[in-house]
C-alpha cells in the first residue's frame, strides 16, 4: 500500500474516522503502526485500533499520520 496524504487538521482526522480509512503512523522517522483505524482523536492525542482489542495512544505532536490508498 502506498501513502495517499498526511493528516494535519481535525477535519482530516474526522474524515478518516467517518470513512474508516486505514492509516500509517510514524514517530522519529520510524513506522510505529501500520494499517490502523483512527478510533478517536483530540487536540493532543490520536487513538488507533489495529486489532480487536489492540488500542494504541499516539501523541499528536510527536507523530505523523498518513492515509493509505486502498
Amino acid at each position: 500500500m502506498s501513502i495517499l496524504h498526511k493528516l494535519y487538521t481535525d477535519k482530516d482526522f474526522q474524515d478518516a474516522v467517518d470513512q474508516e480509512r486505514l492509516i500509517r503512523v510514524f514517530k522519529d522517522n520510524h513506522i510505529v503502526e501500520h494499517r490502523a483505524l483512527v478510533v478517536r482523536f483530540s487536540e493532543n492525542q490520536v487513538i488507533t485500533q489495529s486489532g480487536v482489542s489492540d488500542l494504541t495512544y499516539h501523541d499528536r505532536a510527536k507523530c505523523e499520520f498518513f492515509l493509505l490508498k486502498l
